[in-house]
């Protein structure tokens, strides 16, 4: 099954190549606006060959990498003490729905006010959305905690700390994993849209440099690194979760299929 899965993956790629070459080619579109996949292929050679590229390259993934250890840290503790604290999560329920849908690209001119076209302003929005993803999922993991259980741990004398260790950790990792791998994902985008909008380092200033001049192969060729840059961090992410996970039944049961 995982050959087959991987032959037909192939040529769903060979295809979508040969169309990505055939439809300027044919003058379908014009090839200024979309150069052939052949043209973008050897402008991706060139840009691997140039240290500039590498350097941008580092600018993103320093600030996806930062940002995302940041706000997975801050979701995770959040979100248990706002579980676990009585009446905490009632008192924060409503500033959380307020909060949580503001987009973060319209944090965009606060961000250049305070901190311009700094690493921190990266930061502040690449934090601001990948905390929600975790925090939503730590709270929803939380509610998920058996009653039984958590009874039985109160009748054994167990603290709340160790409540937290034994009972509801156990219960919520999956949802935590869960909410990181989201954020993972989240965390690139909102990366290389801060790089682009407000000009930090990184791939996001290079494809618009390309694009004010007039460089499209480039341009396409940077836009293809950030898919697959965001290709591996799914896959890496799905990785970590599935060796993080691998008591759970969930992970134990796609093994076993």
């Amino acid at each position: 099954m995982k050959g087959l899965n991987v032959v037909l993956g192939g040529a769903g790629l060979a295809g979508f190549l040969a169309l990505g070459e055939a439809v300027p080619r044919l003058g379908l579109v014009k090839e200024e606006y979309l150069p052939p996949a052949s043209r973008i292929g050897g402008a991706l050679a060139d840009e691997l060959s140039d240290g500039t590229f590498w350097t941008a390259l580092g600018d993103t993934l320093t600030g996806w990498a930062i940002g995302l250890a940041i706000a997975s840290c801050a979701g995770v503790v959040a979100g248990v003490v706002i579980s676990v604290v009585p009446y905490l999560r009632a008192a924060t329920a409503s500033t959380i729905e307020f909060l949580r849908p503001i987009p973060s690209v319209a944090l965009i001119p606060l961000a250049v006010l305070l901190y311009g076209t700094e690493l921190r302003s990266v930061l502040l929005l690449v934090v601001y959305a990948s905390f929600w993803q975790v925090l939503i999922q730590v709270l929803y993991g939380v509610r998920d905690v058996d009653p039984v259980a958590e009874e039985t741990a109160r009748s054994y004398g167990l603290g709340p700390w160790a409540r937290v260790r034994h009972v509801l950790w156990p219960t919520a990792l999956p949802y935590v994993m869960t909410g990181v791998r989201l954020a993972a994902a989240v965390a690139l985008i909102l990366a290389v849209t801060a790089e682009l909008v407000i000009g930090a380092p990184g791939l996001g200033q290079q494809i618009a440099v390309a694009q004010t001049s007039q460089a499209v192969p480039e341009m396409y060729a940077l836009v293809v690194v950030t898919g697959l840059l965001g290709l591996l961090i799914n896959v890496g992410a799905r990785a970590v979760e599935r060796r993080a996970l691998a008591w759970h039944q969930s992970v134990r049961g796609e093994v076993a299929v």
